[in-house]
């Protein structure tokens, strides 16, 4: 290697090192996109903090957004701390836009899990929680509204072990709390943090420990010192024999757990009152990864079918992952991580999970809603890309002449719906497109004609998902329309296992049809999955027909018979049948599949399924009764009450079919002070009547 290419693969790795990807995640009014303001404010990327509760948030630069003041879609920025790179991604905190979550976590180093003091883990504190477990993502936690009544960062810190099985780590602990709060005691270095009241929190003074504090900050050091000795022996030794302890040292091994997802090094402040933000930054940079802290990504080579690496180098072949894309009028606008390789505005890559080529138009590095043109992305960055056309989230695209296919990004089935119609010829002709244009965005909206009634319908993760396209269309692309009322997205499956024979035999002169499967379907419970299995022995079946099976039972499932609710969690194994030599085809055995489906999926060996979520419901004391009773009356199963803070909390299950509507009942049962969250857990059989009269509505 050359002198010139030794420093350039040097440059490359400095650069990496001090390069952090990381989102925010949290339920919802957490304070996620208040703490997103702060750094970019701290960092010097904002010279105004904007305010969520004035509609004036950086983050949520989206006019629904900011209405609402909530995150609908997540946002990237890039900016720096003391000589370190950050690309950020604040994402939504609300299940509906749970999708945004999950790309974002796909394709982050890090996060930074944000809790509210008073109320602890709560619902989808929980769900993003678990989506970062999947991912295998680092984590800082960060306990936020520390300045709230009935804030309690142990009892906060206690809900995340308990409530979600890990591990935090505190390196902080609070000086006060609620109105008292006024500080903080850094365990790491054992110092005394400090606020200035008159400048809201921006101008703080390290002091020594007070002397009413000091034996409380020892005993939590301690604490912390013998959860970082796990990870270094050296640092072990030091613990037992009681020797001093570097900040360097104890930074190490705590970085060294965090990225092994252990530990969790957990913080506090208030976002708001500006207090704990910049020993945030601090944490991001000590203690998530780099990009040269994780493995290689790991992918298929499309040819060979072999597994390969690609390590987060600017001199390997290009790789990247395509997870978001917003629809423009000049073009799609598509988020990249580049994992390996550069890229550069103007050049040709290749998309191995669609297997084309797609030319690079300008390349863009973004500020929420803004963005700065760059001429190339590197290994490690991430950035946006305009002129790809054909690419959706989830595709890779890499180099040419090095194909790799990444694992792509899994999302949830829609679980509600409700008809659109435009209101004029004119909006007619754009509907389609809109639409078209939407879905590619969102990969959990879809739509469809309903092939009975023609109505074009939108299905989504829940009312407010819809509602906020349904004003997209409306707004963003000038398309008038009205909706009809939510539909709930049922789906059927299989009641007892059986066996039947497919007959699909037409020989009355000229060219006949031939085709007989003997096909045995059995129930897979809590599925969601349609299984085909190949179980022909001795060639009763020819092979060149047997995916035809399967395709023919595919299709009839997804039709969803006599009331057009799709069919899901079963196993088809076809086991015998018959084929004639002239007359058999492929189209013939298909349509021998879907016969034996018919057979098998009579009225009476089928069951209605709904979509069940997980609901937790807080209101004060004095209306729990009344809650408590709204909700059986819906169906809903109660599985635990408890009290928090100044409230109490109800967790349960129930069915989404029952909970239209429910934030203006729950409104009107507890004054207005009652609020719930609710996520998806699953589909569950409906109760014999309740299915006969979902069944009669289908019909009329």
């Amino acid at each position: 290697m050359s002198s010139t290419a030794a420093q350039n693969v040097s440059k490359a790795g400095r650069y990496l090192t001090r390069l952090r990807n990381f989102g925010i995640m949290a339920h919802i009014d957490a304070g996620k996109t208040t703490i997103s303001e702060r750094v970019l404010f701290y960092s010097g990327k904002a010279h105004k903090m904007g305010e969520v509760h004035d509609g004036a948030a950086t983050m949520d630069y989206l006019a629904e957004e900011r209405e609402r003041g909530i995150t609908i879609t997540s946002a990237a920025t890039t900016c720096e701390w003391n000589g370190y790179v950050m690309n950020l991604i604040d994402t939504p905190g609300h299940v509906d836009f749970t999708a945004e979550v999950e790309r974002s976590l796909r394709v982050l180093d890090g996060a930074v899990a944000v809790f509210d003091a008073a109320e602890g883990v709560e619902a989808q504190s929980e769900t993003v929680w678990r989506q970062a477990d999947r991912h295998e993502v680092p984590r800082i936690a960060f306990i936020n509204k520390m300045d709230k009544i009935g804030a309690d960062f142990f009892e906060a810190v206690a809900s995340i072990r308990e409530r979600l099985g890990a591990r935090p780590v505190p390196l902080q602990i609070p000086i006060g709390s609620g109105s008292q709060f006024t500080g903080l005691i850094d365990l790491v270095q054992e110092k005394a943090i400090t606020y200035d009241i008159e400048s809201a929190g921006a101008k703080f003074e390290e002091i020594e420990i007070p002397d009413e504090l000091k034996e409380e900050a020892a005993y939590h050091r301690h604490q912390l010192l013998e959860v970082a000795a796990e990870f270094d022996d050296a640092l072990m030794e030091k613990v037992i024999e009681d020797e001093p302890v570097t900040v360097e040292e104890l930074k190490a091994a705590l970085r060294k757990g965090t990225i092994a997802t252990q530990i969790f090094p957990t913080l506090l402040g208030t976002a708001l009152k500006n207090k704990g933000i910049q020993r945030l930054l601090d944490a991001i940079i000590d203690y998530l990864p780099s990009p040269l802290d994780l493995p290689p990504v790991e992918g298929t080579n499309p040819d060979s079918g072999e597994k390969e690496e690609r390590p987060d180098d600017p001199n390997a072949p290009f790789t990247a992952l395509a997870f978001k894309t917003i629809s423009e009028k000049t073009g799609d606008l598509t988020f990249i991580r580049v994992y390996s390789g550069v890229l550069q505005s103007g050049s040709t890559v290749y998309n191995s999970t669609k297997q084309k080529k797609e030319r690079i138009g300008r390349l863009y590095r973004m500020h929420a809603g803004a963005r700065e043109q760059i001429d190339e992305i590197r290994a490690g960055d991430i950035a946006a890309a305009v002129g790809v056309k054909q690419t959706v989230t989830g595709d890779t695209l890499c180099d040419p002449d090095k194909p790799i296919v990444l694992e792509s990004i899994d999302f949830p089935d829609p679980v509600i719906s409700m008809s659109i119609e435009p209101t004029s010829r004119q909006d007619r002709d754009k509907l389609g497109d809109t639409l078209a244009r939407l879905a590619k965005e969102d990969p959990t909206f879809t739509y469809f004609t309903d092939p009975e009634t023609n109505e074009t319908v939108i299905a989504g993760m829940g009312e407010l998902h819809l509602e906020v396209l349904k004003n997209r269309i409306v707004r963003d692309y000038n398309v008038g329309a009205t909706v009809g009322a939510p539909r709930v997205a049922y789906r059927q499956t299989l009641r007892n296992a059986v066996e039947v024979e497919g007959r699909h035999v037409k020989q009355s002169g000229g060219s006949g049809q031939f085709a007989v499967v003997k096909v045995r379907f059995e129930p897979l419970p809590g599925s969601g999955e349609i299984e085909f299995h190949d179980e022909i022995r001795q060639g009763a079946v020819p092979r060149e027909y047997i995916p035809s099976v399967g395709r023919g039972i595919e299709r009839a499932a997804e039709l969803g018979g006599k009331h057009r609710f799709p069919f899901v969690g079963f196993k088809a194994a076809l086991y015998d049948g018959s084929s004639h030599e002239v007359d058999s085809s492929d189209m013939a055995f298909e349509t021998a599949g879907r016969l034996s489906f018919n057979l098998a999926f009579t009225p009476e060996n089928t069951v209605l399924l709904e979509p069940v979520m997980k609901v937790e419901v807080q209101t004060p004391e004095e209306f729990l009764g009344d809650v408590i009773g709204d909700l059986n009356s819906r169906r809903a199963r109660v599985s635990d009450v408890d009290a928090r803070a100044h409230l109490r909390v109800i967790s349960g299950e129930v069915p989404i079919a029952e909970m239209f509507a429910y934030s203006s009942r729950l409104r009107s049962l507890t004054q207005g002070r009652g609020t719930y969250s609710m996520e998806p857990l699953g589909y569950e059989p409906v109760p014999v009547e309740t299915a006969k009269r979902v069944y009669e509505e289908r019909a009329k």
